[in-house]
């Protein structure tokens, strides 16, 4: 029986110096080539991306580049779902590299478990040698800093979950769901997950597949990416009707606490407790997390890390009650956006 066709969907977007290991990576799947599409929705890039997509692409007739005008990870991802020929399409990742089993590998666990949407678990590497870059891949795939996202911290049996980012999806999934959220620029999988769970789909985490992603290189992007994934939270509440997991209010209600202390503590006794109480705590385990990195990966990527989880869990808390306040100011008709801040790449 000849293999099931596929789809690779990939939003890019100024990812010159990700965009050619990706590409290998692909190319070497052990996956047969004639049942295999890779389309990379370049969301117009300006850094070189779009010239080496179109190298490979007349090289590799599997390869082709389409224009995502809109620029975002939504619309790139319905762009390509449109254009894609396979009973079975995969989003890839730009800021990633794959085995060459992955793609056979969640073939068959999409096949074998008769589920709509499965995914495999993230390595999370540093973007380079530096001891900020690798402090960020070491917080990014910590519980206490990302809490207790399955897919970033691996699996050795099957998991339903609530969402995953690189999902493998039956191409019929999309004609009973519907495409992904273009309003949502992030967290649109969360709310494309629940929607399958509310159909009666699931949303399979497996065992044995993984690939290598690729952190963000600086702070700058790092708290720009979290600040937005916080800001899109409460609109996400708001379309599907509820809180998916508690993590997701853990920042926000860190902050606001601190916040609502120091503003407090001149005229309130208990505020000025309950604020040392609370930023103790947090300190405690920040130092006792840093020190377990700091044993593991030297010194200087434990120092590192003492700064890079306050900053994660500080712009996440402050994008989420800023998005909160957003939304408050569209139900009163005012415009709800992610105001100057560039999306992270």
């Amino acid at each position: 029986m000849p293999r099931p066709f596929v789809s690779l969907v990939i939003p890019c977007r100024n990812e010159a110096a990700y965009i050619r290991a990706l590409l290998d990576s692909i190319l070497s799947t052990e996956y047969p080539h004639d049942r295999l599409e890779v389309l990379v929705v370049d969301g117009m890039s300006d850094d070189g991306t779009r010239a080496v997509v179109a190298a490979y692409a007349s090289r590799y007739p599997v390869v082709r580049l389409l224009d995502n005008p809109k620029r975002i990870t939504p619309c790139a991802l319905n762009l390509g779902i449109a254009q894609a020929r396979g009973a079975i399409v995969m989003r890839m990742d730009a800021h990633a590299s794959y085995p060459p089993t992955y793609v056979a590998d969640l073939v068959d666990w999409i096949e074998r478990t008769g589920a709509d949407y499965v995914g495999g678990a993230w390595v999370t590497l540093p973007a380079d040698t530096s001891a900020i870059a690798r402090a960020i891949a070491a917080v990014l795939a910590h519980p206490f800093g990302i809490g207790n996202s399955r897919y970033r911290l691996g699996t050795n049996v099957v998991r339903e979950v609530d969402t995953l980012p690189f999902g493998c999806f039956r191409r019929d999934l999309f004609e009973r769901v519907g495409l992904f959220d273009e309003e949502l620029v992030r967290n649109q999988d969360e709310e494309f997950s629940f929607r399958v769970l509310r159909a009666g789909g699931r949303v399979l985490l497996v065992p044995g597949v993984v690939c290598s992603y690729y952190a963000r290189r600086s702070l700058g992007q790092l708290g720009r990416m979290f600040y937005q994934y916080g800001f899109f939270k409460p609109l996400v509440a708001l379309k599907i009707g509820r809180i998916m997991t508690l993590r997701q209010l853990v920042p926000a209600a860190f902050v606001l606490s601190v916040l609502v202390s120091v503003l407090a503590a001149p005229w309130v006794a208990a505020a000025r407790v309950l604020g040392g109480l609370i930023l103790g705590t947090y300190c405690a385990s920040n130092a006792a997390c840093a020190l377990a990195l700091g044993w593991r990966h030297g010194a200087r990527v434990g120092l590192a890390v003492a700064g890079v989880f306050p900053l994660v869990h500080v712009c996440y808390g402050c994008g989420f009650l800023r998005g909160a306040l957003a939304l408050l100011a569209r139900s009163r008709g005012r415009a709800f956006g992610l105001s100057s801040t560039p999306l992270s790449r």
